[in-house]
């Protein structure tokens, strides 16, 4: 296997052992290679859950809940599918992370007009879901490779971004309670405020006694003796 394709390999590793995550794999075009790269390291049991190669429309219906419609419509080798494939993946092992691959390898193109060397990869996690496409020429055996490499490196790619988002959401969140904090603080002393002016500006209730004439109460009936 490539050196390079290795490498991208343990980097993705590496971030889902970071976080004790699971992940799944489901393949059509490059038959089983990507699982075959991920399960070369060490350990594997840890974070590989399961995988599935799809060639048929019928298997992507059947295993990984593709939607025939789509499949009839745009063929497999577009957006839609590729993240279809990948949610199903992960739904269906209940992984954390979900890759699929569905491109056109070659020698040969199918009935459609899409080019040798065109690939699609999803991927899905339990909250967002990504598709990423491109273009390579070569052998069927470099295409493939290609492919993996390609999938490998838009799945680094997806899950440094998300973890960016997920970083920035957290940061804003705590922004906002500092702020909302701030602004209960400043609502209790302006109320305190308040409340101390009313105090200072009420007449106090022994002062009353003081002025003549002004006793209440059971007092008016009271005989003062000399």
């Amino acid at each position: 296997m490539d050196e390079e394709v290795q490498a991208l390999a343990a980097r993705l590793v590496r971030r889902l052992k970071e976080v004790g995550g699971k992940i799944s794999i489901a393949e059509s075009c490059t038959g089983g290679l990507l699982a075959s790269t991920l399960t070369d390291i060490a350990g594997a049991s840890d974070w590989f859950d399961q995988s599935w190669v799809c060639y048929s429309y019928d298997s992507k219906v059947r295993e990984l809940n593709v939607e025939p419609d789509i499949l009839e419509k745009k063929g497999a080798v577009n957006a839609t599918v590729a993240i279809q494939m990948a949610e199903g993946a992960r739904q269906r092992s209940n992984a954390d992370l979900g890759i699929s691959i569905t491109g056109i390898a070659g020698p040969k193109k199918d009935s459609s007009n899409k080019p040798i060397g065109l690939v699609y990869v999803g991927i899905a996690s339990m909250h967002w879901a990504n598709a990423e496409s491109v273009q390579m020429g070569g052998s069927r055996y470099d295409n493939k490779i290609g492919f993996v490499h390609f999938a490998l490196k838009t799945a680094i790619d997806c899950w440094d971004k998300a973890k960016i988002r997920k970083e920035d959401a957290m940061e804003r969140e705590q922004k906002a309670a500092a702020e909302a904090a701030v602004m209960e603080a400043r609502s209790e002393a302006v109320k305190a405020k308040r409340a101390a002016e009313a105090a200072a500006g009420a007449p106090w209730q022994d002062e009353s006694w003081q002025k003549s004439g002004d006793a209440v109460g059971d007092d008016d009936d009271v005989t003062w003796n000399e």
